[in-house]
């Protein structure tokens, strides 16, 4: 028996060691502006191997729209079974989000496990969570992909039930209703600790807000260099940045300096992606959250990319989702320093009409680093109502938060100093009444 339970562990651990050999499908039903199926798949691919799978071969078929059975059509379904038969795949991944009929159909034909882009970046997102917070964000989107997609799980137990009319169910329906449940009650209390989460987050706001802190939101698709450009802003490796999809799930907030002392709150936030599940985002609503209640935002572009125009449009639309599409925003050209063309024709194709602040950057070597710190507090002083006031020197602290929180110049005289700039609303109280004294 001993033996027997080391057997099992040791297979426990080859489980967990185990690559699957992936083929990826695609449907081009050309609705997706700006990206071919071909180039779909090519990202589709750099996800199942950043979750630890290897890509051996992949197929794109054109059509209306994706066949309600196999996802393919029937003939395109059967020569993917000969492609397993000579290929030896062991895992099919569709690009679009599979329903629980096509999954199962596919699975009934192929003998092998299917998923589709949506279940790999849920998968790539649970091995990269290392808080508590991140962590159960994730667990609450993985339980709200699978509770309409447990019935396939069942099925082959749902024959065992009788009677004329299906009067008597089987233990396998049964089972899902059991299981249903259970997932039901399991979301309602990680829902639970999710708004837990979000009020935490609110209350640090608040006390940011009562610090007069200003707040910036550093946004972008995956892998576009919103780490790196913290980490240039604070002046030290406050974020692990690495160049890999999804490299960072939970958030970080540092305080950055601008010039003449000014002081901000910079938060790092999970990248946006292309077809992006949208149970993601709304279980990471509590985290981005730190988005929308931003001053304004730093939207950071790979310009190495030959999609970022594409890019940035996904973007926009989960910016608005969150309801900061709003918001003042920079758009920070980065990775400059990987760019062999004029840079000039490339900001032509991505930068738009509507885009009032553009940087130029590479977050990895510090080049444009510091002109993105002056727009930034220019962009800030934008917001806030012009002062010129005389402060009495007894007002040591407030001149010393002004000088923090504000875009403010000093001219000191013999009775008092004179403040000239622009000030944060939340603190024209406190300097309306020492002006006063």
């Amino acid at each position: 028996m001993q033996q027997g339970k080391v057997a099992s562990i040791w297979e426990e651990q080859q489980g967990l060691l185990f690559q699957e050999k992936a083929f990826l499908v695609a449907v081009d039903t050309g609705v997706n502006a700006g990206w071919t199926a071909e180039e779909s798949l090519q990202e589709l691919a750099a996800l199942v191997r950043a979750s630890g799978d290897e890509v051996i071969g992949s197929l794109v078929q054109r059509r209306e729209m994706s066949h309600p059975q196999y996802y393919v059509g029937r003939g395109k379904a059967e020569e993917l079974k000969a492609a397993k038969g000579v290929l030896g795949f062991t895992m099919l991944v569709a690009d679009d989000e599979l329903s629980a009929r096509q999954q199962r159909s596919l699975e009934e034909l192929l003998k092998v496990k299917v998923v589709d882009r949506s279940s790999v970046i849920l998968d790539i997102f649970a091995q990269r969570a290392r808080t508590h917070e991140g962590r159960i964000q994730v667990e609450l989107a993985q339980l709200e992909y699978q509770l309409p997609r447990l019935r396939r799980m069942w099925s082959h137990l749902s024959r065992l039930g009788g009677g004329a009319g299906g009067a008597r169910r089987g233990p396998g329906e049964t089972q899902l209703e059991v299981d249903r449940r259970v997932i039901r009650e399991r979301i309602k209390r990680i829902r639970e600790r999710v708004e837990e989460v979000r009020q935490r987050r609110e209350t640090a706001a608040r006390a940011r807000q009562r610090g007069l802190l200003p707040a910036v939101a550093i946004v972008g698709y995956t892998n576009a260099g919103k780490s790196t450009l913290l980490n240039a802003l604070v002046g030290e490796e406050v974020v692990l940045a690495k160049d890999m999809l999804f490299a960072t799930l939970d958030p970080t907030v540092r305080r950055v300096r601008l010039r003449d002392g000014q002081t901000v709150i910079a938060s790092d936030t999970v990248g946006f992606i292309h077809k992006l599940p949208h149970q993601l985002i709304d279980a990471f609503h509590a985290t981005l959250e730190e988005v929308a209640r931003a001053d304004v935002i730093i939207e950071v572009v790979d310009m190495a990319d030959r999609h970022a125009s594409e890019h940035r449009l996904t973007v926009r639309k989960v910016l608005d989702e969150l309801g900061a599409g709003h918001k003042p925003r920079i758009v920070a050209l980065n990775k400059v320093d990987l760019i062999r063309e004029p840079i000039g024709s490339l900001r032509t194709r991505v930068v738009t009409r509507d885009d009032q602040h553009v940087v130029t950057i590479s977050a990895l070597s510090g080049e444009g680093v510091d002109r993105l710190r002056d727009v930034l507090a220019e962009v800030l002083a934008e917001l806030w109502p012009e002062v010129d006031v005389a402060v009495p020197y007894s007002a040591g602290e407030l001149l010393a938060r002004l000088r923090e929180r504000g875009a403010v110049q000093f001219e000191y005289r013999e009775n008092d100093v004179r403040v000239i700039g622009r000030v944060p609303p939340s603190v024209l109280g406190d300097l309306r009444r020492a002006t006063r004294r």
